[in-house]
């Protein structure tokens, strides 16, 4: 098994558990805990590793509403949008895609109602078009 792989298995154990202590993650891959420690250190050096976050239980979760809002934007209005969705925290992650939307946001509120409201914020950025919302009603799968 190359290095590579090692580092691999590696950042698959630290995206299951952040804080999974050193010496458990050098035993489930059979190296010594000084090895995991470098290996983490050079990962992070690197930039392939680059923060680490929280999980939030199923618990929490549940008691958020999410949304995928599909964004078409105006002609190069991209360097405007973002760093307005960035500043709404409610806006969880951001992808530009190919097709007929130019971005997908993922959002998060405590209701509905907050979800409303702030797919309206979006809506009234200057450069967005128009967007498309759908609610999540579950996540069957999460890596």
């Amino acid at each position: 098994m190359t290095g590579a792989d090692k580092d691999r298995q590696l950042i698959s154990l630290l995206g299951e558990n952040a804080r999974m202590p050193t010496a458990l993650i050098a035993r489930r891959l059979g190296l010594s805990r000084t090895t995991v420690q470098t290996r983490i250190e050079r990962l992070e050096r690197d930039g392939v590793i680059t923060g680490y976050g929280v999980r939030l239980s199923d618990d929490f979760e549940r008691g958020l509403v999410k949304a995928h809002l599909l964004i078409t934007l105006a002609p190069k209005a991209l360097g405007r949008v973002t760093p307005a969705l960035e500043a709404i925290r409610e806006v969880q992650t951001l992808h530009s895609v190919s097709g007929s939307f130019d971005l997908i946001a993922i959002v998060a509120a405590a209701s509905i109602s907050e979800l409303d409201l702030i797919i309206d914020r979006i809506g009234e950025i200057d450069g967005v078009d128009r967007t498309l919302s759908s609610i999540i009603l579950s996540t069957r799968i999460d890596r």
